[in-house]
């Protein structure tokens, strides 16, 4: 019998070659490690670009000092850079390839249209080079800039996006912070089920093989002839804590004269007006009632019940059409402008006092604007918040270093609600999936403290949910 033949391995392709374009670098600094095992190369004017980004206080020149930094430390302790820079002992073995930096003069040929002066062309020159002298290897450009991602394959090269900043590839996998039960919920989880009164709440603990998918604070709800809306409390193997929500929606229970108009509302006032919950996030489209049901029960809990000090409300300042320049005053003065949905929210809450009358309104509005202070958030680091109710409006535009920036000011007995909407992102290279909304969504579901809800239906006007539908 013949020998058998052993089968040979085939051999590995080499490792990939990503040029970093200066956008990625901005946007992520520690990005030169998110590679693996695959090589980078730093075009020169990538360089230049840093270079040019480093000077001032704004988030991108902190950025751009944070990975000038980072470069040194890496390319310091090694003698020959033109063999590449190993980044397995700078990434804490993160990753296993090497960091290569443009050491020589490299030809612009470059199609006759594309001026070779402008920093993108020439960094896509280094690219064509690379790709000639590495024609077995994958060279590829990162780039957060479409437009650049689409004249680099229109002469022939491989482009992608960053894709280590997002949370998720599709924003409709994120988390709601609600799911519906099953109608044999009650048949395939009952046996057992234990019932119990809390402080006016009704808990039931249940069994079964849904309860491994549910998350700490999570609403559940049912409809039917037993409808049920309650919030997960616990969750062990597949035991879980059902409690019963107070219900919003009726006026007894009214948040500074408002009510709740659906179920995500209501789910909603259940965390803000939760003492055990230290951080809610609230997204939902234009009208759905982030703002006033947040603002309502702020200053319940701090007029009313005196749970918190006063209301701390910021925001990202990204126009969205023209830029209207600087504006004169004090901090609150010039943040004004921008303020508008709190003006127009606090109409609506002051104008629900009706008993008081106009004299009562007047001494109201006073007393309300005391009571919340306007920040902006270019003064917010280093910053301690104690006994607060801190309001992030518009933190889609935040980007996920600048979210936690911002959570971590909060100090003991403060309160953090984030309110957005993921599908209106004004900051340049942020997208849905990248969002630091999406970002603290994501990650903070399931902790005890946390709740997340998504608020689906328009209750601004009849004429606001139709051009939401049409237009």
């Amino acid at each position: 019998m013949p020998p058998r033949k052993r089968a040979t391995k085939s051999p590995l392709p080499p490792a990939k070659l990503f040029v970093i374009d200066t956008n990625v670098l901005l946007h992520d600094p520690t990005s030169v490690f998110r590679f693996q095992e695959h090589d980078i190369f730093l075009p020169m004017m990538t360089l230049e670009e840093l270079d040019d980004h480093k000077r001032g206080t704004s988030e991108l020149a902190r950025s751009a000092r944070q990975i000038t930094r980072t470069l040194d430390e890496i390319v310091g302790c090694c003698e020959e850079i033109a063999l590449g820079v190993p980044l397995a002992g700078p990434s804490h073995d993160l990753a296993s390839g090497r960091l290569f930096v443009q050491t020589e003069a490299i030809p612009a040929e470059l199609p006759a249209g594309l001026p070779t002066a402008k920093a993108d062309n020439q960094i896509l020159a280094v690219t064509m080079h690379l790709q000639r002298r590495h024609p077995k290897r994958a060279v590829i450009l990162v780039s957060k800039d479409i437009n650049m991602r689409l004249k680099a394959r229109a002469l022939g090269l491989e482009a992608q996006d960053y894709f280590n900043d997002k949370v998720l590839e599709d924003t409709d996998l994120l988390y709601s912070g609600a799911s519906e039960l099953p109608e044999d919920f009650w048949e395939t989880h009952g046996q057992g089920m234990e019932s119990w009164k809390q402080e006016g709440r009704t808990l039931y603990r249940v069994q079964g093989p849904l309860c491994p998918q549910l998350l700490v604070n999570e609403f559940v709800h049912q409809e039917g002839p037993r409808p049920l809306n309650a919030i997960v409390r616990k969750v062990a193997g597949k035991t879980a804590e059902l409690e019963t929500l107070t219900d919003y929606t009726h006026a007894k229970n009214a948040v500074w004269g408002v009510t709740a108009r659906n179920r995500e509302q209501n789910f909603a006032l259940n965390l803000l007006m939760d003492p055990e919950i230290d951080f809610v996030t609230l997204l939902g489209q234009a009208g759905t009632g982030k703002t006033l049901l947040t603002l309502a029960a702020g200053l319940t809990q701090v007029l009313e019940t005196k749970r918190y000090a006063e209301i701390i409300m910021t925001r990202v300042t990204v126009p969205v059409g023209e830029d209207i320049g600087f504006l004169p005053g004090t901090e609150e003065e010039k943040m004004g402008p921008w303020m508008g949905a709190l003006e127009d929210n606090l109409e609506v809450l002051n104008n629900s006092d009706e008993a008081g009358g106009e004299w009562g309104r007047a001494a109201t509005r006073d007393l309300i604007g005391s009571r919340i202070k306007i920040k902006s958030l270019n003064f917010m680091r280093g910053r301690t918040f104690l006994n607060k109710f801190l309001i992030i409006d518009e933190a889609q535009n935040l980007t996920p270093k600048q979210m936690k920036t911002l959570i971590t000011r909060a100090g003991p007995g403060t309160k953090v609600v984030c309110l957005g909407n993921i599908a209106q992102i004004d900051t340049p290279y942020l997208t849905e999936g990248s969002s630091g909304l999406t970002y603290v969504v994501d990650r903070f579901k399931g902790w005890e403290h946390s709740g997340h809800v998504t608020l689906q239906r328009g209750e601004r006007s009849r004429l606001a949910d139709r051009a939401g539908e049409v237009l």
